[in-house]
């Protein structure tokens, strides 16, 4: 197995750097809030009774995150769309916010599209590309921003911006606070399971090695429920492995009859469970006894517990520490974090097929 405490492992197989875009994560929040104060959006678009998000892959999970920590709180839903046509229900009373890292996107650009021609008030939140030509030829706010990454690893640009954006159209009440509190909780994190301390103390680096050659599902429930999302996917870009996520309470409606069979992957197979002092007390009671049912079907599993206090604390937090562990696995898998060559090969032939 690769050593993760050799320098010279991250030196040949990270060249691009992917453990240092996850370690800018703080800094990204930061710059990003920077960003959205300085951003103002017409008065009308205070006049919604929607929240649209139209967005894929890396660019759309902020979305994700967004809904599930301000649901209990947001008047209006919010709905994460990713396809080419957006909903019959996008009107003139609707905020869609098209979501695109590169701002070429097909998928988004569609969406987009066609939500002008709806009547939608938009934005776009985006680097450039195409999505930010036809935001300007449209007369539609930009929210741009300036990163040079893959677009996951810009989650704390596309995440603080999508809550800046909710927060100035009255939305949602300030952040400012949870934000101070979650880069506090996440640096203090850092400090703990960066590539430099060794695996004796690094809880990051010991997931990563449970998982390596087993099969992940990410367990997680109300707020989390996204962040298991977002691990899954670091699983399969970073990794380059296979990855799956549940959401309580409805996993134990279904997944849990699913541990029989096929009988010879339970020691496969690894559940890595995303806990929280902010748990639905009923969901702390549905983990326990998940973790009675796992144990009887000899099917591995670990607990990460969330750090921080508000939603948004947790949730960052328990990201940065997800990105770590999918970066170390992708390390011991011999592979670079960064590569999407498969996605590279999917969008080429797309492109000739016209």
């Amino acid at each position: 197995m690769v050593d993760l405490d050799d320098p010279e492992t991250f030196r040949r197989l990270d060249p691009d750097h992917m453990l240092a875009r996850i370690a800018e994560l703080p800094q990204q929040c930061r710059d990003a809030w920077r960003n959205i104060e300085g951003f103002d959006l017409p008065p009308h678009y205070r006049e919604v009774d929607k929240v649209v998000i139209l967005g894929m892959g890396g660019s759309a999970i902020g979305g994700d995150l967004l809904r599930t920590l301000v649901q209990g709180e947001c008047p209006v839903p919010i709905v994460v769309h990713r396809d080419y046509d957006v909903p019959a229900f996008v009107d003139g009373r609707t905020l869609a916010i098209a979501s695109s890292y590169s701002g070429n996107t097909e998928e988004t650009l569609f969406a987009f599209a066609e939500a002008l021609e709806r009547g939608a008030k938009l934005l776009a939140l985006t680097t450039g590309g195409k999505l930010a030509e036809r935001a300007r030829e449209a007369g539609v706010s930009i929210l741009a921003f300036s990163y040079r990454s893959q677009p996951r690893a810009a989650l704390g640009h596309s995440l603080i911006l999508l809550i800046g954006t909710l927060q100035r159209v009255g939305l949602i009440a300030d952040k400012s606070a949870d934000l101070e509190e979650a880069i506090a909780v996440m640096e203090g994190l850092q400090a703990r399971i960066k590539e430099t301390v060794p695996i004796a103390r690094n809880p990051a680096k010991q997931l990563a090695q449970k998982v390596y050659g087993h099969l992940p599902v990410v367990y997680g429930a109300g707020h989390l429920s996204e962040v298991a999302h977002r691990w899954k996917t670091q699983f399969n870009e970073n990794s380059k492995a296979w990855g799956f996520y549940e959401a309580l309470p409805e996993l134990d409606h279904n997944a849990v009859v699913g541990y029989e069979f096929p009988d010879d992957l339970a020691g496969k197979a690894i559940v890595v469970i995303l806990t929280s002092s902010l748990d639905h007390p009923r969901n702390r009671v549905r983990f326990q006894v998940t973790q009675e049912i796992l144990a009887k079907r000899g099917v591995q599993y670990e607990i990460v517990e969330a750090l921080g206090e508000s939603p948004l604390a947790q949730v960052l937090s328990m990201v940065h520490f997800g990105d770590y562990v999918s970066c170390y696995l992708a390390l011991l898998y011999g592979v670079d974090p960064t590569s999407i060559e498969t996605i590279v090969y999917l969008k080429e032939r797309l492109a000739q097929a016209g």
